[in-house]
């Protein structure tokens, strides 16, 4: 049975936005470099969620079939990184990187290596920003795509009692515009020790963590 997580106070909110708005400019820096084309990230929200009220989240968007790319991560705190799109979108995007020129038959057999090199992109910037800025270093897997639908995506990476640091994220390529979600799953240590180090960043910066 869930057993209720304590809620993430605003400080702390606002705080993962700062560290995750951080990431998103350097994973849109990396990929950039990559495909030659102007990429555009922001994070409209970031919450601390149980699996349950993650999948409801995707459930929401009302996209059942959904593609994700997954690294594990290990080191102060470790988990799961999911980089998560519904299948249309992803297409979307792929077909943003890879260009429109590039025959649709085409871009499908290029569409799972595109994503997942794309992904190990995003979710080692995202990862290794967040863990620089804390002053830690994380081990990241190599990246694997799987398929599931939004009811299931979660469900290899939980073992136990764990929470998910659930963002929302939108791109925009070349003037194509989607959006997609990266899930960090933690259990309860492991994120528990990610609030110490953010209470330690607040510290230093000059921030109060209370609210």
């Amino acid at each position: 049975m869930w057993t209720e997580i304590a809620p993430i106070s605003e400080v702390e909110r606002d705080a993962l936005c700062e560290l995750a708005n951080v990431a998103k400019a350097r994973a849109a820096t990396s990929i950039r470099r990559m495909v030659g084309r102007q990429i555009l990230l922001s994070v409209p929200t970031c919450d601390i969620l149980a699996p349950e009220a993650a999948a409801e989240r995707l459930a929401k968007s009302g996209n059942p079939h959904l593609v994700a790319v997954r690294q594990d991560f290990s080191g102060a705190f470790a988990g799961r990184a999911l980089l998560i799109f519904p299948e249309q979108s992803s297409l979307e995007l792929m077909h943003a990187i890879l260009g429109r020129q590039i025959p649709t038959a085409d871009i499908l057999d290029l569409e799972d290596e595109a994503l997942a090199e794309t992904g190990n992109i995003i979710l080692n910037s995202w990862v290794a920003t967040i863990a620089n800025l804390l002053k830690q270093n994380l081990k990241m897997s190599l990246p694997m795509l799987i398929r599931r639908d939004q009811r299931h995506i979660f469900e290899s990476g939980v073992i136990g009692e764990s929470v998910v640091l659930f963002l929302h994220i939108k791109f925009e390529v070349s003037q194509q515009k989607t959006q997609g979600y990266i899930a960090l799953i933690m259990d309860l240590p492991s994120i528990e020790q990610l609030r110490m180090l953010i209470a330690e960043f607040l510290t230093s910066s000059g921030q109060r963590t209370d609210s």
